[in-house]
């Protein structure tokens, strides 16, 4: 599913951002799936599986397809560990402090340098070349230092959500398309009065993936970085200008109330209790808004460009992605389960379970051509690339942070957007 083209894309994007820290795109012919009929040299083991994927698939699909693992591996065992992404998360870095990681972890790619730099989490690169792997189906591995450590799974794609009720009780017509369009898009649907607003921004500091879904989309969707030469660059022009244009929309009134404490699932229940005319989130959620109020209607589009700019447009994304714990003392049967989900068959129906765009570049998932929304994703992620500057590196999510403050202080006239950019740039460079 990851084109050539774009993988080329991939790897500019990770040399920039730090020389180590790689983001690998290959484009590949066969690699061998799972099936491995044997414990793999353990006997019969149970091994641990902490994440937060099953919680947010159809119930029972995702420990369906583990016992499909478990009937291919007669004597491994997988104790499904599933809670929300925020308690999951808690869990593998209190794992980490105490050499208590679950034998397989669901990761996220901005805690990978920190696990690798612990040393909590297994060199893959070293487990594929002992168990003989295959990786030439991977469409994107993460290394740290030339070594792979976080295998993505499945990938979401973060385009512009919209109400399509609140903008045609506005007068707006079509999705906008460029910065001016979607300023003037949130100002019809908030001059709706009641408790409409035009855009909904989510910058808590608790969980400050606000940032970069959020704030940084912006930059990437037109193009820009925030990174040169690896180093921090947030005083750049085209930083400035996104952070600029948000600025603007805040001094105007148009996004929701509550911006400073609000997380990303507060973002999602202000769009789908029909409150928000627009936002920027993950696929993951169209079936979730959809169970939540099916009269919602709504549609996807990229991000809006800034005026005049016809480039490539950047689309946030994350990885639902996977990890071997250091301290497992199950590696060999670990391992199975790892290739087991990255094979062709198997990350085709993981990916169709989760409508997210698949890890193995010869999987693809069925919803590309059932659902006009999910077809419309793959369009726009065919037409763009992928873009997140901070997977991989150091402390991304204290990053994240750290901008955060200061643009809390300058929403709320504290002090001035260069000012806030340039507090952030002098922080980002303390922690690289």
């Amino acid at each position: 599913m990851i084109t050539v083209g774009r993988g080329r894309r991939i790897l500019k994007l990770a040399g920039a951002a730090t020389a180590a820290v790689t983001v690998l795109a290959v484009a590949g012919c066969a690699a061998g799936d799972s099936g491995t009929t044997d414990g793999g040299g353990d006997g019969d083991v149970t091994i641990e599986f902490a994440q937060w994927w099953e919680p947010e698939l159809p119930d029972g699909e995702f420990r369906a397809l583990i016992d499909k693992f478990e009937e291919a591996n007669p004597g491994i065992t997988v104790d499904l560990v599933s809670g929300p992404y925020a308690s999951t998360k808690e869990q593998l870095f209190a794992g980490a402090a105490s050499g208590t990681m679950p034998d397989v972890v669901g990761l996220d790619g901005a805690w990978v340098n920190d696990f690798a730099s612990q040393g909590v989490i297994s060199d893959l690169s070293a487990l594929m070349e002992e168990y003989d792997y295959d990786d030439s189906e991977l469409a994107s591995q993460i290394q740290v230092d030339g070594s792979t450590y976080m295998i993505p799974v499945v990938n979401f794609v973060y385009p512009m959500f919209t109400n399509d009720t609140l903008l045609a009780e506005a007068g707006v017509t079509a999705p906008p398309t460029t910065r001016t369009e979607f300023a003037d898009a949130a100002a019809k649907v908030s001059a709706l009065g009641g408790d409409a607003s035009g855009w909904v921004l989510p910058l808590s500091l608790e969980a400050p993936n606000g940032v970069q879904n959020d704030v940084m989309s912006w930059v990437w969707a037109s193009g820009g970085s925030m990174l040169k030469d690896g180093q921090p660059d947030l005083t750049n022009d085209d930083v400035t200008s996104a952070v600029d244009f948000i600025g603007g929309l805040w001094d105007d009134g148009v996004i929701a109330s509550g911006s400073f404490t609000m997380k990303e699932q507060d973002k999602v229940e202000e769009f789908t209790n029909g409150r928000a005319g627009m936002m920027i989130d993950s696929l993951a959620h169209i079936n979730l808004i959809r169970e939540t109020n099916p009269d919602l209607k709504f549609s996807i589009s990229a991000l809006p460009a800034e005026d005049g700019y016809d480039g490539e447009r950047g689309i946030p994304y994350a990885s639902w992605g996977i990890g071997v714990a250091e301290n497992s003392e199950h590696k060999e049967a670990a391992f199975k389960l790892v290739e087991f989900l990255m094979s062709e068959e198997t990350n085709s129906e993981l990916s169709t379970m989760a409508k997210a765009f698949p890890g193995n570049s010869k999987s693809v998932p069925d919803f590309v051509n059932d659902d006009e929304l999910f077809k419309k994703a793959f369009e726009i992620y065919q037409e763009g690339y992928p873009a997140n500057e901070f997977t991989g590196l150091p402390v991304a999510e204290e990053l994240m942070r750290l901008l955060g403050e200061q643009l809390q202080a300058a929403f709320d006239g504290q002090q001035s957007i260069d000012d806030a950019l340039k507090k952030a740039q002098d922080a980002w460079k303390a922690e690289f």
